[in-house]
């Protein structure tokens, strides 16, 4: 039983692997900057998977530490990243300005 699990595991780290490269090829041939925002987004995700799969396939409960680290990342400079895309500038300093 524990010998099929290692094959669907590393089944699944075969497949976030292309995954991850077919999102590292729409960071840099993307059409737009908001489908490279939308695929690094999709990257830091597959990231954590990955991660999760690794850690799994090593039985350590170590790595969650650094998946929680990823996600807490991931989300703030898809934050950034869309405050960017929407305004052009990501620390807005006239909002303190009254005119």
């Amino acid at each position: 039983m524990n010998t099929f699990l290692n094959v669907i595991i590393i089944l699944s780290i075969i497949i976030v692997a292309l995954s991850m490269l077919g999102m590292v090829y729409r960071m840099i041939k993307g059409p737009s900057l908001h489908d490279k925002v939308v695929a690094l987004d999709a990257f830091g995700v597959l990231l954590m998977a990955m991660i999760a799969l690794v850690a799994m396939q090593l039985h350590t409960t170590y790595l969650l530490v650094v998946i929680l680290l990823i996600g807490i990342l991931a989300f703030i400079a898809t934050i950034a990243f869309a405050k960017f895309l929407e305004r052009g500038v990501i620390i807005d300093n006239d909002r303190d300005y009254n005119d």
